[in-house]
């Protein structure tokens, strides 16, 4: 064999490997939550740069924290603020201050036991189930929550433009909020224990954002009760 198929064939093994790998749960992010809470709310990305890559499911903020990103399994989902009231855009037209993604094409599944009743027990099981899954707990990594949940506290950040001063509190306030019961939802999360500060909180492991069956609603989880028969889904080894 020549020099160039060679060449050739190993370049499309490499890339093989690597579709493989990102297709399996590795993450990515631009921005911080640190940068925002200093008060840089400018783009670091835009969603239009990600809409080619298939199985994309992500969280963040809209530039200036004018709404909340989700999307799942490429649909984007992303809610707003407007006269009071919840928009959910579909589109890719939007540019974000902070953005956590990955790309997952096949996931497993495990039951979640309906006595896990705040998120720290939710956040060990989601450890501990990752761990039995052979996944790196030293590498963030997506995980998805779906069923009916006993209740679940939401909010859709609407910054007003001028104020410097940001606290956890105001970013949970600032916007609307408020709180469903026994609807199922489907949920995406990160879970990382080297990115506090970054894409999840200084008192959390998880940054998890959720929709409605319908679509009808999109938002950031603040706080969540698990309902009885929901299930974690982890990236496929």
């Amino acid at each position: 064999m020549k020099h160039s198929s060679i060449f050739i064939l190993l370049t499309v093994i490499f890339l093989s490997a690597c579709k493989e790998q990102e297709y399996k749960g590795s993450v990515y992010h631009s921005g911080a939550l640190k940068t925002m809470m200093s008060g840089d709310l400018s783009t670091t990305v835009s969603l239009d740069s990600l809409k080619q890559k298939p199985h994309l499911y992500a969280l963040g903020a809209v530039e200036n924290l004018k709404g909340e990103i989700q999307i799942f399994d490429g649909q984007p989902l992303n809610s707003i603020v407007i006269d009071n009231s919840i928009k959910i855009d579909q589109s890719f037209k939007t540019n974000a201050s902070l953005l956590v993604w990955s790309q997952v094409e096949d996931w497993e599944e495990v039951m979640i036991p309906s006595s896990l009743k705040n998120l720290e027990a939710l956040e060990k099981f989601i450890r501990e189930q990752a761990d039995l899954k052979g996944i790196e707990l030293e590498k963030p990594f997506p995980f998805k929550i779906e069923g009916k949940v006993e209740s679940l506290n939401w909010h859709v950040i609407d910054w007003p433009q001028g104020d410097k001063t940001h606290t956890h509190k105001k970013h949970k306030e600032a916007g609307l909020n408020g709180l469903i019961a026994e609807q199922p939802v489907e949920i995406i999360g990160f879970y990382s224990e080297a990115h506090k500060t970054i894409f999840t909180h200084h008192s959390s492991f998880v940054h998890m954002h959720f929709k409605t069956n319908d679509a009808s609603l999109a938002g950031h989880v603040d706080e969540l009760l698990i309902g009885n028969e929901m299930i974690l889904k982890l990236p496929e080894k």
